[in-house]
């Protein structure tokens, strides 16, 4: 995103020709009658579409149809050439060299340049951003001390030498940097129209696109257009005029639209339907694993919970994560028992020693721990569990509190929050159990294992284990894969150990694709972008 005072005409031009305020009923206004737009749904509004802000998965996956990286993901979900056409790491593993592609254009039709790259980059670390991703690249030179507000900005180990050469300088090595470069966070930005919109950048007529559609209108709580870049270097290959996201929050309303041809790609399966749906629109139905793990956490800092791993694990034992995912989920997820899933490239998912204990076994010891901890009949252990409303959220709460109440004789009060609240709830360190989950920003274990570190800013359990963080810092200097591969394997086994969270099951991936769209997808990382999608019967 560039310099010149008059880019933001042009966007705003194009913006004018396809953008306008949302239907006076607020439903979604019918695509125009001919051209190809793919309708998806979300099931929550996005938090924000500022690449640099956003958090949700919601608001990653539109991000992903409108901001490019230095690199992007395949079918397959590994990394791949984005705006940098190819890169180059030096023999320490520490500077990675990016060579930018010179056909790749803004949606203003200015040329995307290294110095964008380094604008963003400076932007996702700066502690004025307030991002909850700016740790995620703390492996970037001087980021730490930048983030912690001790460093300039102009520090940071990211350079830019001439308008198409990007070099990252690392504080140890990181295998995983290419494909985290392929997150939306690390997008570009054009300082010029950032500088001029201020707060208001990301809106729709303000917010420039190096990605394959740009964001056009935002019908907040209803629905987001986003339409064909044409300035996109890879514009030709794309298929679809636009995509229009539908925003609903109902499952089953999602997917009455679907069935009554209002969409074509639907995220979110009602539990209470997947019967039906296997039997009549199994061909449509796409079940994948995916790379997210959905937790309870404890409060570390807080009784009752602080400084007792014992009950920690007491209470992770006498869970029966079969039970859960067979009878109260029913839609393909699979019992976690360990916190990294299964389908991470080049590595072995850990399980707790108690795992192999028979049930009769494991029930005995979590009665010892629970006893050790100074609780039994008697005197019971209470603690409040806060987690986000939502039927499932709710199912899931109420089998666990019985597992606990039936083996232990554990008293839970169970609270539903909307989210917001839950978020200033944890991170104002008012609860004691909570749910949460946690869902991986590129396919590599080091997405997961830096969770628990205990200088991580989304350390939610606030975890802290020099031993652990010792184990995940050695990992990421080393440079040969089997050894660092070992080195994680470690950590995760000391985590589960000491058990800050209690990981109930593993994400897959689920969606309905109507037969009209062609070219659909499915990977571990959950991400098929728009741009390789096609109508059949459509000619954009």
């Amino acid at each position: 995103m560039r310099r010149a005072l008059g880019r933001g005409a042009t966007l705003l031009a194009l913006a004018a020709l396809t953008a306008c305020s949302g239907s006076p009923q607020g439903g979604a206004a019918a695509p125009a009658q001919g051209r190809a737009i793919l309708l998806r749904g979300l099931d929550l509004e996005p938090d924000s579409l500022d690449a640099q802000k956003a958090r949700s998965v919601e608001a990653q996956r539109v991000l992903m149809d409108i901001c490019e990286g230095l690199t992007t993901l395949d079918r397959e979900g590994a990394v791949a050439p984005g705006i940098a056409e190819k890169w180059t790491v030096s023999a320490d593993g520490k500077t990675y060299t990016f060579l930018l592609r010179h056909d790749a254009r803004w949606s203003t039709g200015q040329p995307v340049v290294a110095q964008d790259f380094v604008a963003g980059l400076r932007r996702l670390v700066d502690p004025h951003t307030g991002s909850d991703y700016a740790e995620v690249v703390s492996v970037i030179e001087h980021a730490p001390g930048i983030i912690a507000g001790r460093r300039p900005l102009e520090s940071l180990g990211v350079l830019a030498p001439d308008p198409y050469t990007v070099i990252v300088k690392l504080r140890t090595p990181a295998p995983y940097l290419p494909a985290l470069m392929a997150h939306p966070a690390t997008c570009p930005v054009d300082p010029a129209l950032l500088a001029r919109y201020g707060e208001s950048y990301a809106h729709p007529g303000h917010l420039p696109s190096d990605g394959a559609f740009v964001l056009t209108r935002w019908a907040h709580g209803s629905y987001i257009d986003l339409t064909r870049n044409p300035y996109y270097w890879r514009n030709s290959a794309t298929r679809l005029d636009g995509v229009k996201y539908l925003i609903s929050v109902d499952e089953n309303a999602e997917l009455n639209l679907y069935r009554a041809g209002e969409l074509d790609v639907i995220g979110v399966i009602p539990r209470s339907e997947f019967g039906w749906i296997r039997r009549n629109l199994g061909s449509q139905l796409h079940i994948a694993p995916w790379v997210g793990t959905y937790y309870y956490g404890f409060n570390l800092r807080r009784a009752p919970f602080k400084g007792q791993p014992g009950l920690r694990r007491a209470l992770a034992m006498v869970i029966d994560r079969d039970k859960l995912t067979r009878l109260v989920l029913r839609t393909g997820e699979q019992p976690a028992y360990g916190w990294v899933p299964p389908g991470m490239a080049g590595y072995t998912p850990q399980s707790p020693a108690w795992r192999s204990l028979g049930a009769a076994q494991r029930l005995a010891e979590a009665r010892r721990l629970y006893a050790e901890a100074g609780y039994s009949a008697a005197r019971p252990l209470r603690f409040t569990l806060k987690y986000n409303t939502g039927e499932v959220h709710s199912e899931i709460a109420i089998a666990v509190a019985s597992m606990w109440q039936r083996a232990l004789g554990v008293r839970v009060r169970l609270r539903a929050e909307d989210f917001s609240s839950l978020m200033q709830d944890i991170e104002r360190g008012n609860v004691q159990m909570f749910r949460s989950s946690w869902i991986g920003d590129y396919n590599d274990p080091y997405t997961f294992a830096q969770y628990f570190k205990s200088d991580f800013g989304i350390n939610l359990p606030h975890y802290d284990n020099p031993a652990y963080d010792a184990l995940v810092d050695h990992a990421e200097a080393e440079l040969g894969p089997a050894r660092r591969r070992a080195l994680l394997e470690r950590a995760e086994r000391l985590l589960l150990r000491d058990q800050p969270v209690i990981p109930l099951y593993f994400y897959v991936s689920k969606h309905l694709v109507k037969p009209r769209v062609t070219g659909w997808y499915d990977n571990v990382m959950d991400v098929t972008y728009s741009r390789e999608l096609g109508l059949r019967g459509a000619s954009p």
